[in-house]
């Protein structure tokens, strides 16, 4: 097990509205200076257009760094996932991270089984683990009731409790729920916060330890120490009144301070 980043911990320091747009190697250096083992490469599009060339520079970067790489994507059609696949190879990564629905598909819980049975036994070929994340468009029950059909050891939950309250669901609840089938854990915290007037309540990200996840009820719950699951920070932050600068600025202090508490809790 151990402790990495994701690049949703650098959301708005590599979002379009960065004066200079945070590359992946920036990232993965960042990681390394904040203690973190791992880099989850998350939902970040341009790695799909990388060459071969292109990826074996940025598996060197990690690899001189002493970071795991992970790769995230969403979908499950099994043309997509074998890309991702082979990107995997390419990089070394042994977890790729998925998500049931995208824009234009969204699959009922028959026909994701019948996908995923033809591509996870490919991952399962490669020693790659693919991972289907806990949130709100898909119900946990259906998701866990995905996985045990599929019944591969290559196929599990990447447990994210906070996406899945959106839904109604309780995050004690998607945490018992999905406890022995989860590959990968997304720390991040939440909480509710009223509006101006009482007019209802923002969701939003916080500091972790300073909202609503139990970490350490879901590490007693998975025991990824003792499974060898990495937990990878994640960050809900809201856009800051003080524009980019000061939104870039609580970014960082946001995984500094995730990736210490982490450390500090071992």
């Amino acid at each position: 097990m151990a402790y990495g980043i994701s690049t949703y911990a650098y959301f708005w320091r590599h979002s379009t509205l960065a004066p200079e747009p945070m590359t992946l190697t920036a990232m993965l250096r960042d990681t390394a200076e904040l203690g973190g083992r791992v880099f989850q490469i998350c939902d970040y599009a341009p790695v799909e257009t990388y060459d071969r060339a292109r990826l074996a520079d940025l598996r060197a970067t990690a690899d001189d760094l002493g970071l795991t790489l992970e790769l995230g994507t969403r979908g499950i059609r099994p043309g997509h996932l074998l890309t991702y696949l082979d990107m995997a190879r390419e990089l070394g990564v042994t977890l790729v991270r998925s998500m049931l629905n995208t824009a234009d598909h969204r699959p009922d819980t028959a026909e994701a089984v019948a996908l995923l049975k033809e591509a996870v036994p490919r991952y399962a070929d490669a020693g790659v683990t693919l991972g289907l994340e806990t949130y709100e468009q898909v119900a946990t029950d259906d998701l866990v009731s995905v996985v045990r059909a599929v019944g591969s050891p290559r196929l599990g939950i990447v447990l994210d409790p906070g996406n899945s309250v959106a839904r109604l669901e309780r995050p004690a609840d998607v945490v018992a729920a999905t406890a022995p089938y989860v590959v990968n854990i997304h720390v991040k915290d939440f909480a509710f916060t009223r509006r101006d007037g009482w007019v209802g309540f923002t969701y939003a990200g916080c500091p972790l330890g300073e909202g609503l996840l139990d970490h350490a009820g879901m590490v007693a719950a998975v025991r990824p120490g003792e499974r060898g699951i990495n937990q990878i920070v994640e960050h809900w932050l809201p856009w800051q009144d003080g524009g980019y600068d000061a939104t870039a600025r609580l970014e960082h202090q946001w995984t500094q301070h995730s990736i210490n508490t982490l450390l500090r809790s071992e």
